[in-house]
C-alpha cells in the first residue's frame, strides 16, 4: 500500500483545513486507517484513527471535537477534516494504514506511512 497525503498549508488560528491521505492497492477498505502528527522537536503523536468500514473512530483528546476523521473506500482516500485550528496544531501531519484493523493508536500498528504533509496555524 502506498499513500499519498495532501491539503496542508498555512491557516489562521480559528481557520479549517481538510486533508486528504489518497491510497494505492485494492486491499485499502480492509485496512484501518489513521492520522499521527509530529511537531519539531516531539515525538509522532496520535490523531485520529477510523476502522475499514468507517463505523468506529478515535480521536485524541486534544483534538476531539474539532477535528473529524472519515473515509471513502470507493476512492480509496482517508480524510482529516480539522477546524478550529490552534497554533498548537502546528506539526506535520501523516496518514498510516494499519492491516489488522483495529483502528490503534500505536504507531508500531501501523505498517505503511505516507510522505507527510505541513499544517501551519498562524495566531
Amino acid at each position: 500500500v502506498q499513500l499519498q497525503a495532501s491539503g496542508g498549508g498555512l491557516v489562521q488560528a480559528g481557520g479549517s483545513l481538510r486533508l486528504s491521505c489518497t491510497a494505492s492497492g485494492r486491499t485499502f477498505s480492509r485496512y484501518s486507517m489513521g492520522w499521527f502528527r509530529q511537531a519539531p522537536g516531539k515525538e509522532r503523536e496520535f490523531v485520529a484513527a477510523i476502522k475499514w468500514s468507517g463505523g468506529m473512530t478515535d480521536y485524541a483528546d486534544s483534538v476531539k471535537g474539532r477535528f473529524t476523521i472519515s473515509r471513502d473506500n470507493a476512492k480509496n482516500t482517508v480524510y482529516l477534516q480539522m477546524n478550529s485550528l490552534k497554533s498548537e496544531d502546528t506539526a506535520v501531519y501523516y496518514c498510516a494504514a494499519e492491516p489488522l484493523g483495529y483502528a490503534s493508536r500505536s504507531r508500531v500498528a501501523f505498517d505503511y506511512w505516507g510522505q507527510g504533509t505541513q499544517v501551519t496555524v498562524s495566531s
